[in-house]
């Protein structure tokens, strides 16, 4: 595609329960690109019962990280598919410097033209207080057929337990539970937090307060993707 014409790519930062997810969707939705979250494709391979999900299974469960070697190499699969051509959305990954550096290659190898060489991602931190990451996790549901998320302290379906899409029933997902969550964030400060800085020293990263409200956050996301992709 000509120079100009690509969105991002867009990479999330932010720990869990900061709203990646819920922000990600709305970006999607607003330039038609895919969001790419690699929780949601290591939850796939743990429905398929494929190898890797075996693998990732008990590691997600315990709120650790699957190894950065398979993580890349469905995350290469993924980009490489038609639809990912213009741009995208990646949600949860790279999670460590090791995956942002092969990010970082891939990118310029298979996906920026030769005058894009270097210029790299668009780097979103959503800041969220840690008590108040505790209260969305614990209290975040989502819908297993459409994926659209809700939570029973801030964000209640019209209809209890039912999503307002589809009637589905709501589901807490297994690393959303009290006793998994205290894991996933002391692994988010010791492997990820590291990206914050790296990505900030190459002038990529942008600041989102992620405690306003959901409206003010996607404006500020969009406001530094226009000026990024000069769309």
């Amino acid at each position: 595609m000509a120079h100009g014409e690509k969105i991002g790519p867009l990479i999330f930062l932010g720990a869990p329960g900061a709203g990646k997810g819920t922000q990600s969707k709305r970006i999607q939705e607003r330039y038609n690109i895919p969001q790419i979250s690699t929780g949601d494709l290591l939850r796939g391979h743990v429905r398929m019962g494929t190898e890797l999900g075996h693998q990732a299974e008990k590691i997600m469960a315990q709120g650790g990280l699957v190894p950065d070697a398979l993580v890349c190499d469905m995350v290469a699969n993924r980009l490489r598919r038609p639809d990912c051509a213009r741009g995208y959305i990646l949600d949860g990954f790279p999670r460590t410097a090791a995956q942002a550096g092969w990010l970082e290659e891939f990118l310029n190898r298979e996906f920026f033209d030769k005058e894009d060489q270097g210029r790299g991602p668009i780097v979103i931190n959503i800041f969220v207080d840690y008590n108040q990451l505790k209260l969305r996790l614990t209290g975040r549901r989502s819908c297993p057929a459409c994926g659209r998320i809700y939570n029973i302290h801030t964000q209640l379906p019209r209809v209890d337990e039912a999503c307002d899409v589809d009637g589905t029933g709501l589901i807490q997902r297994d690393d959303d539970r009290e006793e998994v969550i205290a894991g996933r964030l002391r692994a988010y400060q010791e492997q990820t937090r590291p990206l914050i800085a790296f990505y900030e020293a190459k002038g990529q990263l942008v600041l989102v307060d992620g405690e306003q409200s959901m409206d003010q956050v996607t404006a500020q996301i969009v406001e530094a993707v226009e000026a990024a992709s000069r769309i």
